[in-house]
């Protein structure tokens, strides 16, 4: 029995989230089913992060069990062979069986691409959110400012949440601005549901000047998502990467450096997160 890390990347649109539905449409469905066709058998899969009904992920990190062994590259190729062009298999790699691909994990890092302008682009749709309002990026990095640290974010969860604590620490938050279109960065040691779309929805109040910066802490302090703004759009959300321990010798993928590349921006120090 081998046990195999995978760096996938998909594009969530088409998909009902990561985690498997009755129904069959998440992504961990449509991988599942090319693993049985590729090894002949039923595997389980484990991911970094789930990640909710049209959510993106540059980078997500995925383990198994494979009872047959395969050549790395064939693992890439012909799992790509067998699922939808909106999900490709980045890399394979043979890992050790202490390796687990959501509690290895040291952080977790998202970007959000928030277009602000009066009118939506329908070349865009579903790769970048969208707001009509004009927003200022220094209030909106000042509130961001006072999100940094450990905290109780039961503020900015899902009802439905069920990690068994609130409290996470958010190691990193900048936001760049190109023009009309704003990148957010986050990392952090682990999220909760939703939590990175109700940040979003809390920055963006602040930068359309609803709220000044310091209603962020005052959240942060009610602890009760009533009081918190509305979840924001999943479609400018993209999981960039989950950080590992050098000893597991992962590879990485180009992540936000390729979809930014592709969008024809430059980001001096996104890199960093």
């Amino acid at each position: 029995m081998a046990r195999i890390a995978l760096g996938l990347a998909y594009d969530g649109a088409p998909w009902q989230g990561w985690q498997t539905q009755p129904g069959g449409c998440t992504v961990q469905d449509a991988l599942e089913s090319a693993l049985e066709s590729f090894l002949t058998r039923r595997v389980d899969t484990v991911c970094a992060g789930r990640t909710d009904t049209g959510v993106h992920a540059l980078e997500q990190v995925v383990h198994l069990d494979s009872p047959v062994e395969r050549r790395m590259e064939s693992w890439v190729r012909g799992l790509n062979a067998l699922m939808p062009p909106s999900i490709r298999v980045q890399w394979a790699c043979r890992v050790s069986e202490d390796f687990h691909a959501r509690f290895s994990a040291q952080s977790r890092s998202y970007i959000y691409l928030l277009r602000s302008h009066r009118v939506a682009s329908p070349i865009l749709h579903g790769k970048v959110g969208w707001t009509h309002y004009s927003l200022e990026l220094e209030p909106m990095r000042a509130a961001a400012r006072l999100l940094l640290g450990e905290h109780d974010f039961s503020s900015f969860r899902s009802s439905e949440c069920q990690a068994a604590s609130p409290v996470r620490t958010l190691q990193h938050l900048e936001i760049y601005q190109q023009g009309d279109l704003f990148i957010f960065t986050f990392r952090a040691n682990a999220f909760l549901h939703h939590m990175v779309r109700n940040l979003m929805g809390a920055l963006v109040e602040v930068g359309k000047g609803k709220y000044p910066a310091s209603w962020v802490s005052d959240l942060l302090a009610q602890r009760d998502r009533r009081k918190g703004p509305a979840t924001f759009s999943p479609s400018g959300l993209y999981l960039a990467r989950a950080s590992y321990p050098e000893i597991f010798g992962l590879p990485s993928s180009p992540g936000a450096e390729s979809l930014l590349s592709h969008l024809g921006i430059a980001v001096p120090g996104l890199m960093a997160f």
